[in-house]
């Protein structure tokens, strides 16, 4: 079966990274990555542009109406995401608990497509 982590992480405070902080993150990351690719699990993954660069779409009273911006206003934002393919929901739970981003963010793990 198939399982989206969604990563979230509170961006209010953030600031750019160093060249040093943004190899470390990279290192964690390509660890993290590496690791599902030798287990066979990783089927994608990828980081989502800054929450700033949102366009939202939504429909009023029966138009539709395009937001710069993101769904809702929250500290809180959607960074990226892993989607990989294992039995079960406690083997995805192992390794979104591997998640980097689970240190310091939270990861939503999600059922991907119908039950057949």
């Amino acid at each position: 079966m198939k399982y989206t982590f969604l990563l979230y992480s509170d961006q209010s405070g953030a600031t750019e990274p160093t060249p040093e902080e943004m190899e470390q993150e990279l290192a964690i990351f390509g660890a993290y990555i590496g690791a599902l690719q030798e287990a066979g699990v990783l089927v994608a993954t990828d980081w989502l542009q800054p929450v700033e660069t949102a366009t939202t779409v939504s429909y009023a009273d029966g138009e539709a109406v395009v937001h710069d911006g993101p769904f809702a206003e929250t500290q809180e934002t959607l960074g990226g995401y892993f989607i990989i393919e294992v039995p079960d929901l406690d083997t995805a739970l192992e390794w979104a608990k591997k998640c980097p981003v689970a240190q310091y963010g939270k990861v939503e793990v999600r059922a991907s497509g119908m039950e057949g």
